[in-house]
């Protein structure tokens, strides 16, 4: 995500996260799947945040 604004990488972020919690709601993931799915995404745009402070 290096050459990601921070406002894109917070709009991918909502995106993959939404996209993740229907798949549960619908029963396509199971909830651990779900949790890790959304941490994955939460860890990309802590980087990305970091990286955008170092700047």
């Amino acid at each position: 995500m290096s050459d990601e604004s921070v406002e894109a990488a917070v709009e991918r972020f909502l995106d993959e996260t939404e996209s993740a919690l229907d798949d549960y709601d619908q029963g396509y993931a199971d909830a651990d799947a779900t949790l890790s799915v959304v941490r994955t995404h939460i860890d990309e745009l802590a980087v990305a945040v970091d990286e955008a402070d170092e700047e």
